[in-house]
């Protein structure tokens, strides 16, 4: 399960029942938490530095204006803000919009990994959501899945990068290193690993080969 979480969130009562939940049925050893986007960037920003990077990003859409001064106003600009200094950050959106027009972009343009809808259920909701995010799966709230659950997996550039690469005949262990010589992270090993092995489940390939011929297929490479 995922070990460091950041939870962004302008209501502090809805933050410490997230926090409960995810301590007592997710056994995640760290939670911080924030109630300003441009806090909980700063919080995304000094961990990467120091090398100790959270997993997952758990943050509303919409915060409210008071009399602090910000730059970073939504969840939106959070996300965009987050991965620009760690893209492999896995996303978690969790807010009251219900509307499949503006949910859908959120996975086609911004890459985040699962939806939920604040609301009756929205705890229990959320915690199947970060356990299919720990799989390398998506997931949305059930009341909108069906208007967006069709193809919203889309393959971003480190993805095709690496599927070039394997096309090539590389493999993961030389992918590594090439992107260390050129100063591309993230780079390690591990990670492109799990990145194969998401776009296994999310095309249903048996291997690398299998996956290739998917993706030619479908015209993603």
């Amino acid at each position: 399960m995922f070990k460091k979480v950041l939870i962004a969130e302008d209501f502090q009562d809805t933050n410490q029942g997230i926090v409960e939940t995810l301590r007592t049925q997710c056994n995640i050893p760290v939670i911080q938490e924030e109630l300003y986007c441009d806090k909980a960037y700063n919080r995304l920003k000094l961990s990467q530095s120091q090398n100790e990077p959270f997993d997952l990003l758990i943050t509303d859409l919409f915060f409210k204006k008071d009399h602090v001064d910000r730059r970073l106003t939504s969840g939106l600009e959070l996300i965009r803000a987050a991965r620009e200094i760690q893209p492999d950050l896995k996303v978690i959106v969790n807010s009251m919009e219900d509307n499949p027009a503006k949910v859908n972009p959120l996975f086609k343009d911004e890459n985040i990994n699962a939806y939920v809808c604040k609301g009756r259920h929205g705890l229990s909701e959320l915690v199947k959501a970060i356990q299919e995010v720990y799989h390398n799966r998506t997931y949305v709230s059930p009341q909108i899945s069906l208007n967006v659950s069709d193809n919203v997996f889309e393959l971003d550039e480190f993805d095709i990068m690496i599927l070039k690469d394997l096309a090539n005949g590389l493999t993961k262990k030389e992918i590594s290193e090439r992107l260390k010589q050129q100063n591309i992270t993230p780079n390690s090993e591990s990670t492109i690993d799990k990145r194969v092995s998401r776009l296994f489940d999310e095309f249903g390939a048996k291997n690398t080969n299998h996956l290739l011929a998917k993706l030619i297929r479908k015209d993603k490479i």
